[in-house]
């Protein structure tokens, strides 16, 4: 595939580290206007490092936004005149919606919109997508390149806002658990790189028995408590001291934030 990732910023980055990885390119353009932050890119193979959008364009088919928002509405219009039928634009940008991507470059053109991870960079993301109506006949080119990076799934555009909260902000909510659990595991006696391990390898090891069983996550906790038990003393605890509540709280301020972000663009 040939792919160009307009902005190569954090996220961008991430996404170009999994596509490489993966060999899932027949070529990669990067853009970035200072090219020194990207420089880690130089010298491989069919990756090109560019500060002209419009080079980037000319020889990709499928073109990757991952800039600011207050960027985007500028770069469509600049591209605008070179977009072709077979062009696919998958949107990485927070709130700008697929209607307004319409407005600016045509409803004849495939539109997509996804919502990865930071743990794309690892082949890891949890990434949600949609489109617009010529935007379906081509999903399942943006569920390749991004199933090579982790695990997708399509959902109404409606939906996008919460997903972001869930998926994109979601990595720094359980980043914030893991290091809490590293910051108890030292208090009880582990050196911090080993209570580190200790916790982001069991956090791993309990997504995975979901994943893998497909199993409620009550069904799991049932097997490590037991009566009069420490597990269930442990749980408690946590939930007197607001554990899950705080969680909602957050994740619902999150999305209060977000959804008026999306107000201020309109």
């Amino acid at each position: 595939m040939k792919i160009a990732i307009i902005g190569t910023g954090n996220l961008g980055k991430a996404i170009a580290k999994g596509l490489i990885t993966t060999n899932a390119i027949t070529s990669l353009y990067l853009t970035k206007r200072n090219l020194n932050s990207i420089s880690e890119f130089e010298g491989y193979k069919d990756v090109i490092l560019t500060s002209d959008n419009i080079e980037a364009v000319k020889n990709s088919d499928i073109l990757i936004f991952a800039v600011q928002p207050s960027h985007m509405e500028k770069i469509l219009v600049a591209i605008k005149p070179l977009l072709h039928e077979n062009h696919v634009l998958i949107s990485t940008i927070t709130g700008f919606s697929i209607e307004k991507m319409e407005n600016i470059v045509g409803d004849d053109k495939i539109l997509i919109r996804a919502m990865p991870n930071t743990a794309i960079a690892v082949g890891k993301s949890m990434t949600c997508l949609c489109s617009n109506g010529n935007g379906k006949n081509r999903i399942k080119v943006a569920e390749a390149i991004f199933n090579n990076l982790g695990t997708s799934i399509v959902i109404p555009e409606i939906k996008m806002q919460a997903a972001t909260v869930i998926c994109a902000s979601g990595i720094a909510f359980w980043m914030r658990l893991i290091r809490a659990t590293t910051q108890a595991a030292i208090q009880l006696g582990f050196e911090a790189k080993e209570a580190q391990e200790l916790a982001m390898h069991t956090c791993e090891g309990a997504a995975s028995l979901l994943i893998t069983t497909g199993n409620h996550p009550e069904q799991e906790i049932d097997k490590v408590t037991t009566p009069k038990g420490c597990t269930i003393e442990g749980l408690n605890e946590m939930e007197h001291k607001g554990l899950s509540s705080s969680l909602i709280q957050g994740m619902i301020a999150s999305f209060d934030k977000i959804n008026s972000i999306k107000t201020d663009q309109l």
